[in-house]
């Protein structure tokens, strides 16, 4: 049974976050949502505030949620959890430096913020694009598949960089706290409506081969999400979140054959087992798919 947390989440109106919190709300967790704009959902609370800002940090994290919290007279109630989604999400928006920057100063800041405060639950968004496959230039294989959490992680992009020293910076504050904070390797999200989309992945799975042919329905990030935050003691983690499958209808023997055929295996995979494995958040966290694309797609 879910325990009712009081979240803060940054990022919470982008296009994951969009759809993490509602989910979280539906387990009865209050969720504050720092972003620069509010995200229109009954429910949540908004706070507009700038992760490149440590003061603002600091401040949203001492902050009323909402006016009700006034009424018991015992002060700011404390967050138990932070999960920090706010992000620049890719290359080609700004220039590489300011990616690189926002994303890195931010996720310091939010760190240093919830160390500080004594809050001692803290998830991140971290990404697929550390494999250093997705925005890599020209084609590029991974070393090895599945692609699991002990790879040897190499972007040559600012993105996928960020993240990447995102991670050292996770790691760093939970050696010097003991606090639990985990990284979320998330894969392409896919929103509920864009299932319309995977007919042309079926018709041209090579538009896939940069994902490593992943995805993470946003829903089942929800409770990916929500199992991190139920999850205690683990110290500093790194997860793939991934969906159970890949995101074609083509068995891994002809994905292997036609589009990684001098990448070696380090263990046998299933007919139809993604290719960024999920395994450790279902043997870790307990994780259990309930968007496989095939309940929204008629192959």
């Amino acid at each position: 049974m879910t325990t009712q947390k009081r979240i803060l989440f940054t990022g919470g109106s982008g296009k994951a976050g969009r759809h993490v919190v509602p989910y979280l709300l539906a387990q009865g967790h209050r969720v504050v949502n720092v972003d620069l704009k509010p995200l229109d959902h009954p429910g949540v609370d908004n706070l507009i505030a700038d992760i490149t800002s440590s003061g603002e940090m600091f401040n949203v994290m001492t902050s009323y949620a909402n006016f009700d919290e006034l009424e018991p007279g015992n002060g700011v109630p404390t967050f138990d959890a932070v999960v920090h989604f706010a992000a620049v999400p890719r290359i080609l928006i700004h220039p590489d430096n300011r990616t690189f920057e926002v994303n890195t100063i931010g996720t310091y800041n939010v760190i240093e913020a919830a160390v500080k405060l004594g809050i001692r639950k803290i998830v991140l968004a971290s990404s697929e694009t550390t494999y250093g496959v997705c925005f890599a230039d020209g084609v590029v294989d991974p070393k090895v598949l599945p692609v699991e959490e002990d790879y040897d992680v190499d972007p040559m992009d600012s993105y996928g960089l960020s993240k990447v020293v995102n991670e050292q910076t996770a790691r760093a504050f939970q050696r010097r706290s003991g606090f639990d904070i985990y990284a979320l390797r998330i894969g392409n999200v896919i929103e509920p409506h864009e299932y319309d989309r995977f007919p042309d992945f079926f018709a041209n799975p090579a538009q896939r081969r940069r994902n490593i042919f992943c995805y993470i329905d946003a829903r089942d990030l929800g409770q990916i999400v929500d199992r991190c935050l139920e999850k205690d003691g683990l110290g500093y983690q790194v997860f793939n979140a991934g969906n159970d499958t890949n995101s074609v209808d083509i068995p891994n023997a002809e994905i292997l054959k036609r589009f990684f055929p001098d990448v070696p295996l380090s263990r046998e995979l299933g007919e139809h087992e993604a290719l960024f494995s999920n395994r450790k958040i279902r043997e870790v966290l307990g994780f259990q798919e309930e968007h496989n694309w095939r309940k929204y797609v008629t192959v």
